[in-house]
């Protein structure tokens, strides 16, 4: 699966245009809210949303931001990741 990128959303879409994946993180001074994850129920247990947080992760890290984390799964896999946590503010 290949991810898009935009500003503050990384993404993949199927091949009819739906949505299976995303998540999502605002920039706002320097802080990227990492506010809202999202995987299809197709591809649920696969790990999808796991490669969505890393993909994110280095975007910001790369930008030199921090992270806010709102979203629930966001918050658990960050504190499973503890060689991010420079990057929480």
């Amino acid at each position: 699966m290949e991810f898009q990128h935009e500003q503050g959303r990384i993404f993949a879409l199927s091949d009819e245009g739906k949505l299976l994946c995303e998540v999502t993180f605002p920039v706002t001074g320097g802080v990227a809210e990492l506010n809202h994850t999202f995987v299809d129920e197709s591809l649920r247990g696969q790990g999808v949303a796991g490669k969505l947080m890393a993909a994110a992760v280095e975007e910001i890290r790369a930008n030199g931001w921090k992270i806010r984390p709102t979203c629930s799964y966001a918050v658990s896999w960050l504190e499973k990741h503890a060689e991010h946590a420079d990057l929480l503010v």
